[in-house]
């Protein structure tokens, strides 16, 4: 099975199960903010998905608001897990991959962290594969923890309703 199929098959699944598109995003949202995972699972395109398919179905807004404060729930507890696991684990992180492939990335995380600070946190919700390197590497340098929170909560929101409402509204309104 590759990528698309894989994509595909969840957003088959809530498509036919609307009611579950919530849990679906957050564990979508969840997977694709946990540690490193973000490189190899294609959240971003599945939430994009979703929107689109149930956009097309002509689901109602009152199931695409609840899936929107499911990811971004989802997202920031990706996020907050992803932290404490550097905060436990600190230079041990080293040793485990990606780091362990490429070091750099460390130090490139640390130049980050100690230009940016916790507004760094607040922008990684939108790029990508670092999306679950940034927080790994916040809990290492021990950002305060209320400050890397406020950052995660805020952005995972605001991250989350970006890749939803936007597909969904724009669907719908092609549709018409």
């Amino acid at each position: 099975m590759n990528v698309q199929d894989f994509v595909d098959a969840i957003v088959a699944f809530v498509r036919a199960n609307e009611g579950w598109a919530g849990p679906v995003a957050f564990l979508i949202a969840f997977l694709e903010s946990f540690c490193f995972l973000s490189i190899l699972w294609p959240g971003t395109a599945i939430l994009i998905g979703i929107s689109a398919l149930l956009a097309k179905s002509g689901v109602e807004m009152s199931i695409m608001g609840p899936a929107i404060i499911w990811a971004a729930v989802g997202g920031s507890l990706g996020y907050a897990v992803s932290y404490w696991i550097g905060l436990y684990y600190k230079d041990g992180i080293r040793e485990i991959w990606p780091f362990s492939r490429n070091p750099a990335m460390v130090e490139r995380g640390q130049e980050f962290f100690q230009k940016w600070g916790a507004i760094g946190v607040f922008f990684g919700h939108f790029f990508g594969p670092v999306r679950a390197v940034i927080p790994v590497i916040a809990g290492m340098y021990a950002v305060p923890q209320w400050q890397f929170q406020l950052a995660n909560v805020t952005s995972a929101f605001i991250w989350a309703a970006g890749i939803i409402a936007p597909t969904y509204f724009g669907m719908s309104y092609l549709l018409k």
